[in-house]
């Protein structure tokens, strides 16, 4: 089975929309599906286009949670289908995220992935202190 879909690991950066780059903005503006957590601002999901697929895939403490197996099964699922799938992450996908887990799952399905890393909490610091 081809695989024709493409995964975009996209960091949410820090939590303000406003630091988001304009790489990932366009990013999320071309997804058919958008994989988010909750480490993510919900306004970040506004530039999606009308018709794409946002699905809920977060992890909370103590709270309901969804399995990686879950999440690489999704990609799986929407790739199969051509599907431009963006995991959008809080913070950067490789700086305590799965990030790298998720990019080698696509890759050893020949699904073409590309990553748009998120500004960093300690770069956004400081930002409203500058005259």
């Amino acid at each position: 089975m081809k695989i024709v879909g493409e995964l975009i690991l996209v960091g949410a950066g820090p939590g303000d929309p406003d630091l988001i780059t304009v790489k990932a903005w366009k990013a999320l503006q071309r997804a058919d599906v958008i994989l988010y957590d909750n480490l993510a601002n919900p306004a970040l999901l506004d530039p999606a286009p009308q018709g794409c697929e946002k699905i809920y895939v977060g992890k909370e403490p103590y709270g309901p949670t969804t399995p990686q197996d879950r999440i690489h099964e999704l990609i799986r699922e929407k790739a199969v289908k051509g599907k431009i799938i963006v995991r959008l992450k809080g913070g950067d996908p490789y700086i305590f995220g799965r990030g790298f887990e998720e990019a080698l799952f696509a890759r050893q399905l020949g699904l073409a992935v590309s990553y748009i890393p998120g500004i960093s909490s300690m770069q956004a610091t400081g930002l409203s202190d500058i005259p």
